[in-house]
């Protein structure tokens, strides 16, 4: 039988007043209005400790039940990928970021646990790495190659508990990096509210 948790105090949470509360929001949503995907990436390098600070934010998402069921793989050696020009971003970006959900996993004892909703929780915890290269001054480009079970053998995950998720290009956008012109939704026609 598990042992019922222990808690500690939400501490130091940071209280702040409505008008403190609103100018974050805003300005969080204005930087976030400016997130792209990029196609066009600089060889421009970027430092370990970054994308590592990138990645425990991602880690810190909610997960069901608290089983974090994702693993990330920070490549920065294209040699185990096999990369060509087909994908140039592929080959120039610093940073592949492969992204895996686990169905379960395997206890210290030998039992297996399932994981619950890892599929939420590998999406929220990826919209969080987005976030957070963002944050950073980097650009990034979500990237799912199809058939991908192709990174668990190269990246040294077991394929019978994880699968890959995404495959997320990391760094730098060329200094002439174009994208589409595209215009997101209106608040009103992705949102409503019941007050």
């Amino acid at each position: 039988m598990k042992p019922p948790p222990t808690f500690v105090p939400l501490a130091p949470f940071e209280y702040v007043d409505q008008a403190e509360m609103l100018a974050r929001a805003e300005r969080f949503s204005a930087s976030l209005q400016r997130r792209r995907s990029a196609r066009m990436f600089s060889d421009r390098p970027v430092a370990r400790e970054v994308i590592e600070h990138c990645l425990a934010a991602a880690a810190s998402a909610p997960s069901g039940a608290n089983l974090q069921p994702w693993h990330f793989v920070a490549v920065s050696n294209r040699a185990p990928l096999g990369t060509d020009s087909e994908k140039p971003f592929l080959e120039l970006a610093p940073w592949l970021i492969a992204v895996f959900v686990q169905k379960w996993r395997r206890l210290a004892d030998g039992r297996k646990v399932k994981h619950y909703y890892p599929n939420e929780s590998v999406g929220i915890a990826t919209g969080l790495l987005l976030a957070a290269i963002h944050q950073c001054g980097l650009a990034a480009l979500t990237h799912t190659p199809s058939p991908m079970g192709f990174l668990n053998e190269i990246l040294g995950r077991p394929a019978d508990s994880e699968r890959p998720f995404l495959l997320m290009v990391v760094g730098y956008p060329r200094e002439d990096c174009v994208v589409p012109d595209i215009r997101r939704k209106p608040i009103a026609d992705v949102a409503s509210f019941v007050e």
